[in-house]
């Protein structure tokens, strides 16, 4: 199901939720753009150039018109204050349906109370969806526990099993891949047996390597990340007995914070709308970090010249970091009182979005195909843009470069306070740097 229904976001104006359409829990949102309708079957349709003929027109007609149109295009306040009162006539009902006679009226009222049926339908439908999904993931619960077992090194898979799963990559495979396969098991053949002597147990780095191969995810994982994500042994999931679901991520023991499992639970609204769960606010969970360890947050350091008396000092203050777990610190709505402008509003639902879309691809593509994201065969059914499909355009900038290093310059001056500092002054400075 790919349809959308309403959830909480915050109101550019007022900073406040209001309803928004969110995705479904079954499956990761595609936010499709919404079908608007302008048509109005009272109102005929009008264009810019029929506006623009109908002006010519009657200003030809007319001179007190044309004298009209300069009035307003020599007063912008007057142009702001009618731009206000035809703004606040967007969203509204063209009144169509209330000038309908009563006869009809009663008609579309039956309408409406079967539409309400059907949504009572569709709620019933969906518990029965949520309480399948619940059945078959205690199904699908021992398998995952196998697959975490050969992952840290807890079972070898039997011969038989092994064959099994060659047979189902083989028969995935064209015929090229399948020679290419062939040449690759006549080196592991003659390596086995160095292979058997070898230290390495279970399958290093399998859960680091699977989110690296995720398109989305992969960009949230730095360097510094990759060092903790080693010791990542399994990712799993778990439903709640309020509609929703959260997800663990276990760690072996590391060095880098005490925990031995992370979690992130996503809630839904108690009750279905229109068929689906529709999202209501994440929860995260405290990373007991060990001293100096913390990759959620860096200190910048900055020197800075006291205009009096020309010395500097440096000032060291702590700021977020980009890293992959910032992912258990989810964004939030802020308080009843808190009033957002439209540009932290827009800011935050996109950090919402992004956040439920990212737990979403977790439940239903990641801990389900796990190994097809180690291997990367995901990407190959994955709808993900490939790189050939964008084009690099190379423009000539020397120009803008030539001013950007022009005004450069003139920061520079700005920061000594205008004053022109000789060749002994910047000495002692840079040699410090």
């Amino acid at each position: 199901m790919n349809n959308q229904q309403p959830t909480s976001r915050l109101d550019i104006n007022s900073g406040r939720k209001q309803e928004l359409t969110a995705p479904t829990p079954q499956n990761t949102p595609i936010n499709p753009a919404p079908i608007t309708s302008n048509y109005r079957p009272s109102i005929s349709s009008i264009s810019e150039d029929t506006i623009t003929a109908t002006t010519e027109k009657d200003n030809n007609n007319n001179p007190d018109a044309s004298n009209l149109t300069g009035a307003f295009t020599s007063n912008p306040a007057l142009i702001s204050m009618l731009q206000g009162k035809l703004g606040n006539l967007v969203g509204r009902r063209s009144g169509y349906v209330h000038s309908l006679p009563s006869s009809v009226k009663r008609r579309i009222h039956g309408l409406q109370h079967f539409q309400a049926k059907h949504a009572e339908l569709e709620g019933k439908f969906q518990e029965e969806v949520l309480a399948l999904e619940k059945k078959y993931l205690e199904l699908y619960t021992p398998l995952y526990n196998k697959r975490a077992e050969i992952i840290v090194g807890g079972y070898e898979p039997t011969d038989e099993e092994v064959r099994l799963g060659e047979k189902v990559d083989q028969d995935e495979e064209d015929e090229e891949e399948e020679e290419e396969k062939g040449k690759e098991k006549e080196d592991l053949t003659t390596t086995k047996e160095d292979e058997v002597t070898n230290d390495m147990v279970g399958i290093p780095e399998f859960w680091l390597t699977a989110l690296k191969n995720h398109p989305q995810i992969s960009e949230t994982i730095t360097e510094l990340d990759e060092l903790v994500l080693k010791h990542l042994v399994n990712i799993r999931m778990s439903y709640m007995d309020k509609p929703g679901f959260k997800l663990h991520f276990d760690f072996a023991e590391n060095e880098h914070f005490t925990d031995k499992t992370l979690t992130k639970t996503y809630y839904y609204q108690e009750h279905a709308y229109g068929g689906d769960y529709v999202y209501d606010h994440a929860e995260g969970c405290d990373i007991h970090w060990n001293e100096g360890k913390d990759l959620t947050v860096k200190v910048e350091t900055k020197k800075q010249r006291h205009k009096g008396t020309n010395k500097t000092r440096v000032v060291k203050r702590t700021v977020p970091a980009e890293t992959f777990f910032a992912f258990f610190h989810p964004p939030s709505f802020p308080d009843d009182n808190t009033e957002l402008d439209e540009e932290e509003a827009e800011g935050l639902d996109a950090k919402l979005e992004v956040d439920y879309e990212t737990g979403e691809e977790f439940k239903d593509k990641i801990i389900p195909h796990a190994i097809d994201y180690f291997t990367g065969k995901a990407l190959e059914y994955e709808d993900f843009p490939a790189e050939d499909e964008f084009e690099d355009e190379f423009y000539e900038d020397d120009e803008d470069d030539e001013d950007d290093d022009d005004e450069e310059s003139d920061d520079d001056d700005d920061d000594d306070d205008g004053k022109q500092t000789t060749k002994g002054e910047n000495a002692p400075e840079c040699k410090q740097s």
